[in-house]
């Protein structure tokens, strides 16, 4: 099993290293079904890391949720993946941290299943976000709620710290919005 598993996990890994767009990955949804991210081919995207015991969260999800409201339409979607590699601030199943958002924030983002996002096991997924977006002084991801901008061809255009909030993502989404236009 080991073997397998590791087989699989460097098959993954160098996914990420060859990939040239998030439409190349496939994950597993918040039910552990696996989900190509090719359905959002066309779409406009902010990938994020979330987790529901931060100072961060209420500012985050609300403001997801209002983005949404406003955008969807237009074709926005938020995919958020739970991770706890920060303070443990994740430390509930894919189906508790799901209520936890539809019940408090009374929305449904895209959830998938929890990850790492940094480290020998961190998802390959995330491994290519930061490669195609990398951080300040080092691609490390410093803390939830780091988020990437993705364009209507699924590439990582622009990446945004914890600290920014999703309202302030606007004007680059906006950008990415009209007229299908791929360049910020």
């Amino acid at each position: 099993m080991l073997a397998v598993s590791s087989r699989r996990f460097l098959q993954l890994s160098s996914v990420a290293m060859s990939a040239s767009n998030i439409y190349q990955f496939k994950v597993k949804d918040a039910d552990e079904k696996e989900v190509s991210l090719d359905k959002y081919k066309g779409k406009v995207l902010i990938v994020v890391n979330v987790a529901s015991q931060c100072g961060l969260t209420n500012a985050n999800y609300t403001q997801f949720k209002e983005l949404l409201d406003k955008y969807k339409s237009q074709g926005l979607e938020v995919a958020a993946f739970p991770c706890n590699q920060f303070g443990g601030q994740e430390p509930a199943c894919e189906l508790d941290i799901k209520n936890f958002v539809a019940n408090k924030f009374n929305f449904e983002p895209d959830l998938y299943a929890k990850v790492n996002v940094n480290g020998d096991n961190a998802d390959p997924l995330f491994k290519f976000l930061k490669k195609e977006q990398g951080g300040t002084m080092f691609d490390a991801i410093k803390w939830n709620f780091t988020k990437f901008l993705v364009d209507r061809d699924g590439n990582v255009v622009k990446r945004f710290g914890p600290t920014t909030e999703p309202k302030d993502m606007v004007k680059d989404i906006e950008k990415l919005l009209a007229s299908g236009s791929t360049k910020l």
